[in-house]
Protein backbone atom coordinates (compact mmCIF):
# COMPACT_ATOMS: atom_id res chain seq x y z
CA UNK A 1 0.00 0.00 0.00
CA UNK A 2 1.30 3.46 -0.54
CA UNK A 3 0.49 5.93 1.73
CA UNK A 4 0.80 9.81 1.47
CA UNK A 5 1.68 11.05 5.51
CA UNK A 6 0.41 14.80 6.01
CA UNK A 7 2.04 16.20 8.68
CA UNK A 8 5.60 14.53 9.81
CA UNK A 9 5.71 15.75 13.38
CA UNK A 10 6.32 13.12 16.13
CA UNK A 11 3.10 11.11 15.18
CA UNK A 12 3.33 11.06 11.65
CA UNK A 13 7.25 9.94 12.23
CA UNK A 14 5.18 7.09 14.52
CA UNK A 15 3.34 6.28 11.47
CA UNK A 16 5.74 5.91 8.87
CA UNK A 17 7.81 3.49 11.26
CA UNK A 18 4.84 1.20 11.74
CA UNK A 19 3.90 1.16 7.89
CA UNK A 20 6.97 0.57 7.09
CA UNK A 21 7.46 -2.26 9.12
CA UNK A 22 4.55 -3.49 7.97
CA UNK A 23 5.60 -3.79 4.28
CA UNK A 24 3.92 -0.11 2.91
CA UNK A 25 5.50 2.86 1.14
CA UNK A 26 5.02 6.08 1.78
CA UNK A 27 5.32 8.01 -0.96
CA UNK A 28 4.85 11.67 0.18
CA UNK A 29 5.63 13.56 3.30
CA UNK A 30 3.52 16.93 3.76
CA UNK A 31 4.91 19.20 6.70
CA UNK A 32 4.80 23.06 6.98
CA UNK A 33 7.91 23.31 5.10
CA UNK A 34 6.50 21.81 1.79
CA UNK A 35 2.64 21.96 2.01
CA UNK A 36 2.45 23.54 -1.75
CA UNK A 37 3.29 19.75 -2.52
CA UNK A 38 0.04 18.76 -1.08
CA UNK A 39 -1.71 18.98 -4.48
CA UNK A 40 -3.90 16.26 -6.88
CA UNK A 41 -0.85 14.78 -9.28
CA UNK A 42 1.23 14.20 -5.58
CA UNK A 43 -1.95 12.62 -4.15
CA UNK A 44 -2.70 10.40 -7.15
CA UNK A 45 0.20 8.48 -6.14
CA UNK A 46 -1.15 7.21 -3.09
CA UNK A 47 -3.73 4.78 -2.28
CA UNK A 48 -4.23 6.62 0.97
CA UNK A 49 -3.71 9.28 2.82
CA UNK A 50 -3.36 9.80 6.97
CA UNK A 51 -3.65 13.16 7.75
CA UNK A 52 -2.48 14.30 11.61
CA UNK A 53 -1.87 18.31 11.34
CA UNK A 54 -3.71 20.41 13.33
CA UNK A 55 -7.76 22.82 13.67
CA UNK A 56 -6.24 24.95 11.53
CA UNK A 57 -5.25 23.18 8.19
CA UNK A 58 -7.48 19.71 8.52
CA UNK A 59 -10.15 20.60 6.74
CA UNK A 60 -8.28 22.39 3.69
CA UNK A 61 -6.21 18.82 3.73
CA UNK A 62 -8.94 16.49 3.84
CA UNK A 63 -10.83 18.64 0.93
CA UNK A 64 -8.22 18.16 -1.24
CA UNK A 65 -7.90 14.40 -0.73
CA UNK A 66 -11.57 14.20 -1.60
CA UNK A 67 -10.44 16.55 -4.63
CA UNK A 68 -7.77 14.05 -6.16
CA UNK A 69 -10.40 11.03 -5.08
CA UNK A 70 -7.17 9.57 -2.47
CA UNK A 71 -9.01 7.91 0.60
CA UNK A 72 -7.96 10.01 3.65
CA UNK A 73 -7.28 8.86 7.45
CA UNK A 74 -7.96 11.97 10.02
CA UNK A 75 -6.44 11.97 13.47
CA UNK A 76 -6.59 15.85 13.53
CA UNK A 77 -9.05 16.74 16.14
CA UNK A 78 -10.52 20.52 17.15
CA UNK A 79 -12.05 21.54 13.67
CA UNK A 80 -15.38 19.48 13.97
CA UNK A 81 -17.42 22.58 13.66
CA UNK A 82 -17.37 21.80 9.87
CA UNK A 83 -18.17 18.55 9.87
CA UNK A 84 -21.23 18.98 8.00
CA UNK A 85 -19.08 20.92 4.88
CA UNK A 86 -16.97 17.72 4.94
CA UNK A 87 -19.40 14.99 5.28
CA UNK A 88 -21.37 16.84 2.55
CA UNK A 89 -18.21 17.00 0.17
CA UNK A 90 -17.17 13.22 0.89
CA UNK A 91 -20.96 12.52 -0.42
CA UNK A 92 -20.49 15.14 -3.11
CA UNK A 93 -17.10 13.44 -4.41
CA UNK A 94 -18.04 9.92 -3.41
CA UNK A 95 -14.72 10.03 -1.25
CA UNK A 96 -13.40 8.30 1.27
CA UNK A 97 -12.95 9.15 5.35
CA UNK A 98 -11.80 7.39 8.07
CA UNK A 99 -12.22 10.07 11.14
CA UNK A 100 -11.80 8.99 14.80
CA UNK A 101 -10.64 11.37 17.52
CA UNK A 102 -8.17 8.78 18.82
CA UNK A 103 -6.79 5.85 16.68
CA UNK A 104 -5.59 3.74 19.38
CA UNK A 105 -7.41 0.32 20.24
CA UNK A 106 -7.08 0.37 23.38
CA UNK A 107 -9.10 3.78 23.68
CA UNK A 108 -11.80 2.33 21.45
CA UNK A 109 -12.14 -0.50 23.62
CA UNK A 110 -12.25 1.87 26.30
CA UNK A 111 -15.32 3.78 24.74
CA UNK A 112 -17.43 1.12 24.93
CA UNK A 113 -16.71 0.59 28.43
CA UNK A 114 -17.68 3.94 28.80
CA UNK A 115 -20.97 3.37 27.00
CA UNK A 116 -21.89 0.75 28.89
CA UNK A 117 -20.85 2.12 32.34
CA UNK A 118 -22.68 5.22 31.67
CA UNK A 119 -26.16 3.09 30.73
CA UNK A 120 -25.57 1.63 34.09
CA UNK A 121 -25.70 4.69 36.02
CA UNK A 122 -28.27 6.17 34.41
CA UNK A 123 -30.41 4.46 37.15
CA UNK A 124 -28.70 5.87 39.82
CA UNK A 125 -28.82 9.75 40.36
CA UNK A 126 -26.94 9.96 43.32
CA UNK A 127 -23.74 9.60 41.30
CA UNK A 128 -22.19 12.39 39.97
CA UNK A 129 -19.71 12.15 36.75
CA UNK A 130 -16.93 14.20 35.43
CA UNK A 131 -13.77 13.40 32.81
CA UNK A 132 -10.60 14.25 33.38
CA UNK A 133 -7.82 14.17 30.24
CA UNK A 134 -3.98 14.97 30.64
CA UNK A 135 -2.00 15.43 27.53
CA UNK A 136 1.86 16.77 26.91
CA UNK A 137 2.27 20.78 26.64
CA UNK A 138 2.05 20.88 22.38
CA UNK A 139 -1.66 19.47 22.40
CA UNK A 140 -3.50 22.13 20.68
CA UNK A 141 -6.86 21.71 21.59
CA UNK A 142 -8.51 21.65 25.06
CA UNK A 143 -10.62 19.35 25.94
CA UNK A 144 -9.23 16.80 23.97
CA UNK A 145 -11.00 15.11 21.08
CA UNK A 146 -11.03 12.04 22.82
CA UNK A 147 -12.44 13.48 26.07
CA UNK A 148 -15.41 15.61 24.26
CA UNK A 149 -15.85 11.76 22.39
CA UNK A 150 -16.15 10.12 26.07
CA UNK A 151 -18.47 13.14 27.16
CA UNK A 152 -21.19 12.77 24.40
CA UNK A 153 -21.13 9.31 24.81
CA UNK A 154 -22.08 9.54 28.33
CA UNK A 155 -24.68 12.28 27.47
CA UNK A 156 -26.42 9.58 24.74
CA UNK A 157 -26.30 6.90 27.87
CA UNK A 158 -27.00 9.14 31.05
CA UNK A 159 -30.13 11.27 30.92
CA UNK A 160 -29.16 13.86 33.49
CA UNK A 161 -26.59 15.21 31.42
CA UNK A 162 -27.28 16.88 27.86
CA UNK A 163 -24.52 19.34 27.58
CA UNK A 164 -20.53 19.15 28.56
CA UNK A 165 -18.22 22.62 30.09
CA UNK A 166 -14.85 23.03 30.62
CA UNK A 167 -16.11 25.89 33.27
CA UNK A 168 -15.31 24.35 36.57
CA UNK A 169 -16.16 27.50 38.57
CA UNK A 170 -20.26 27.21 36.70
CA UNK A 171 -21.02 24.19 36.12
CA UNK A 172 -24.93 23.81 35.97
CA UNK A 173 -26.10 20.07 37.07
CA UNK A 174 -27.23 18.76 33.70
CA UNK A 175 -23.53 19.70 32.42
CA UNK A 176 -20.25 17.35 32.25
CA UNK A 177 -17.11 18.74 33.47
CA UNK A 178 -14.15 18.25 31.48
CA UNK A 179 -11.03 19.15 33.31
CA UNK A 180 -7.79 19.48 31.16
CA UNK A 181 -3.70 19.29 32.30
CA UNK A 182 -0.64 19.74 30.34
CA UNK A 183 1.85 17.96 31.42
CA UNK A 184 4.73 17.08 29.88
CA UNK A 185 5.22 14.31 28.76
CA UNK A 186 2.21 12.86 28.99
CA UNK A 187 1.18 11.29 25.73
CA UNK A 188 -2.96 10.86 26.72
CA UNK A 189 -4.17 9.73 30.33
CA UNK A 190 -8.74 9.71 30.44
CA UNK A 191 -10.65 9.65 33.67
CA UNK A 192 -13.80 8.67 33.91
CA UNK A 193 -15.63 9.27 37.56
CA UNK A 194 -18.70 8.75 38.71
CA UNK A 195 -18.89 10.47 42.68
CA UNK A 196 -21.42 9.36 45.15
CA UNK A 197 -21.53 10.40 49.43
CA UNK A 198 -20.55 7.14 49.75
CA UNK A 199 -18.29 5.89 46.59
CA UNK A 200 -16.38 6.63 43.67
CA UNK A 201 -16.49 4.35 40.60
CA UNK A 202 -13.66 5.27 38.13
CA UNK A 203 -12.33 4.05 34.58
CA UNK A 204 -9.12 5.09 33.43
CA UNK A 205 -6.69 5.27 29.70
CA UNK A 206 -3.35 5.60 29.80
CA UNK A 207 -0.92 5.52 26.49
CA UNK A 208 1.96 4.92 27.59
CA UNK A 209 3.02 5.64 24.08
CA UNK A 210 2.58 6.86 20.14
CA UNK A 211 2.79 3.22 19.32
CA UNK A 212 -1.08 2.23 20.05
CA UNK A 213 -2.16 5.79 18.12
CA UNK A 214 -0.36 5.22 14.98
CA UNK A 215 -0.51 1.60 14.66
CA UNK A 216 -4.66 2.44 15.09
CA UNK A 217 -3.86 4.59 12.14
CA UNK A 218 -2.38 2.21 10.19
CA UNK A 219 -4.96 -0.16 10.38
CA UNK A 220 -7.84 2.32 9.50
CA UNK A 221 -5.46 2.96 6.64
CA UNK A 222 -5.67 -0.84 5.19
CA UNK A 223 -9.27 -0.45 5.70
CA UNK A 224 -9.64 2.32 4.13
CA UNK A 225 -8.46 0.86 0.78
CA UNK A 226 -11.51 -0.09 -1.96
CA UNK A 227 -13.80 1.57 0.91
CA UNK A 228 -16.92 4.89 -0.24
CA UNK A 229 -18.52 6.78 2.47
CA UNK A 230 -17.35 8.03 6.37
CA UNK A 231 -16.42 5.86 8.93
CA UNK A 232 -14.89 5.33 12.50
CA UNK A 233 -12.94 3.17 14.30
CA UNK A 234 -16.05 1.02 15.08
CA UNK A 235 -15.93 -0.28 11.98
CA UNK A 236 -12.23 -0.58 11.57
CA UNK A 237 -12.51 -2.41 14.57
CA UNK A 238 -15.52 -4.51 14.30
CA UNK A 239 -17.09 -3.41 17.25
Amino acid sequence: MKIALIGYGKMGKAIEAIAVEKGHQIVMKIDVDNASDLNADNLAKADVAIEFTGPHSAVGNILKCFEAGTPVVCGSTGWLSEWDTIKNECQHKNGTLIYASNYSIGVNLFFEVNKYLAKLMNGYPEYDVTLKEIHHTQKKDAPSGTAISLAEQVMDNLQRKNAWTSNEHNTQTNELFIASERIDPAPGTHHVRYSSPIDDIEIIHTAHNRIGFAGGAVKAAEFAVGKKGIFGMKEVLGL
